[in-house]
């Protein structure tokens, strides 16, 4: 169930959301070990943000897995996510963070129940 948010000042009239959402789905799911059926990618585009007090393109995501994330892994994680988000987007890889959480089964629903 990795679920990648992804938020980003670049204006959505730029952005091919279908190819976006597919790459980006496919390097969560090879990045994490997870199976592609279980991970969710949002995109927001249009989003008012500034990074080191510039309005330039600029991404902040959120990773959220139960399990596998974290540690020296995280590092393979975030190349992949920001190789596409560079490609993409256009968003230069230093311009750009994501905070990983990993969740406990218990906290995330799916289903009328939760994975625990």
């Amino acid at each position: 169930m990795p679920t990648l948010n992804v938020f980003t000042n670049v204006p959505g009239n730029r952005v091919d959301n279908s190819d976006l959402l597919k790459k980006l789905s496919t390097a969560v799911a090879t990045s994490v070990g997870k199976p592609e059926r279980w991970v969710m990618i949002s995109v927001t585009t249009d989003k008012p943000m500034m990074y080191a007090g510039t309005e330039e393109p600029c991404a902040y995501a959120e990773l959220i897995s139960i399990g596998a994330i974290g540690g020296a892994k995280n590092k393979a994680i975030s190349a992949a996510i920001s190789e596409v988000v560079q490609a993409k987007l256009g968003v230069p890889r230093d311009r750009f963070y994501i905070k990983f959480s990993d969740a406990q089964a218990s906290d995330f629903g799916y289903d009328g129940s939760t994975f625990a």
